[in-house]
């Protein structure tokens, strides 16, 4: 059986699955009071974070937001959690795989991305940017959520074959952090996936994800970086709007119209670009053919074969009878013993 690495109220924290700059990415298991159990994944904070009252605020606040999306290309958070001096970030568990990951084994054994798959996976990310553009309070008002740091990195592909977006809020989160300590704007997100506008410190609205996008598309279509200059060099080069060439120049397979509608999102002027991330979804569905959601499940799973059992036997492992038996006892000690 396998052992929690953490106790928390509600939940309990097992293997290390991922790790990043902000902190590691676990699997984990929400025990109910009544015995219901749930395999969720937990992203565990530094605690250099935790430790920053300014940033907690902020990223709760955010994290209240991006709950309110709802669709089903998109991970919102479940909940956050505050205990233990550390702050966790509670989503759902999707069993699949990163399109960075998928993207770098592709490229590693010298292919490309199904053409049909990577469109899939792009306008699936496209309508997962949009509900989150377009969503709404209790009261209708637009929220404006805006993700400032899409990349293939914050796209997971399913094996079910729906693509969705995660990690909502974050980017913002920690501008305001680095705003709040150094009294200026500080740059977001990924360098190489980062809007001209979004560089320069300007204001930034939906149409910075729908650069970025475009940049995770324009990738898996032609199997390669956007740019090969490292770094700072790229990004200067983006920003003084240097020519971008059309995806079919690296993919033979892509038509002339599929050319120009990942050019128009990737102008450097945000008025030329498609003035929604839906619009440019659906103007790629009328000019190609996407894969369906079974196919590109059927490519993800034997892509990702490997990880993706090891994934299945961790998560059997914590599944077991006996060890949520075991769970909910430790847990309904640890309710009882914070409430007391």
């Amino acid at each position: 059986m396998a052992e929690p690495e953490l106790l928390l109220t509600h939940y309990a924290i097992h293997d290390r699955i991922a790790s990043g700059g902000m902190g590691s990415i676990h699997l984990a298991r929400v025990v109910g009071s009544v015995g219901f159990a749930r395999t969720v994944v937990v992203k565990r904070l530094r605690r250099i974070y935790a430790d920053d009252p300014d940033f907690v605020s902020s990223f709760v606040d955010e994290a209240r937001l991006v709950a309110r999306i709802r669709h089903p290309n998109v991970v919102a958070p479940l909940d956050v959690v505050a205990e233990r001096g550390e702050l966790f970030l509670v989503l759902e568990y999707v069993h699949g795989e990163v399109a960075s990951r998928l993207l770098k084994t592709m490229i590693a054994r010298n292919e490309r991305i199904p053409t049909p798959v990577a469109i899939s996976i792009g306008v699936g990310a496209l309508l997962g940017l949009h509900a989150a553009h377009d969503a709404k309070d209790e009261r209708g008002a637009p929220l404006r959520i805006v993700h400032r740091d899409v990349s293939p990195h914050n796209v997971i592909v399913g094996a079910d074959g729906h693509a969705r977006v995660i990690d909502f809020g974050i980017a913002k989160a920690v501008g305001r952090l680095r705003s709040t300590r150094r009294g200026s704007d500080q740059i977001k997100g990924k360098l190489a996936y980062m809007a001209p506008e979004q560089v320069l410190g300007d204001p930034v609205d939906h149409r910075a994800d729908v650069y970025a996008a475009s940049i995770v598309l324009w990738e898996l279509l032609c199997g390669r970086r956007l740019s090969d200059a490292p770094g700072v060099d790229g990004l200067v080069e983006r920003v003084a709007g240097a020519p971008v060439d059309p995806p079919s120049k690296h993919n033979r397979e892509l038509s002339r119209q599929l050319d120009d509608i990942v050019l128009r999102g990737l102008q450097r002027d945000p008025n030329a670009r498609w003035p929604t991330a839906r619009a440019m979804a659906f103007a790629i569905e009328q000019a190609t053919t996407p894969a369906t959601a079974s196919q590109v499940g059927a490519w993800v799973t034997r892509l990702a074969s490997t990880s993706l059992a090891e994934l299945a036997a961790k998560i059997a492992a914590i599944e077991s009878d006996a060890m949520n038996d075991r769970l909910s006892s430790v847990l309904e000690e640890i309710r009882a013993t914070r409430e007391d």
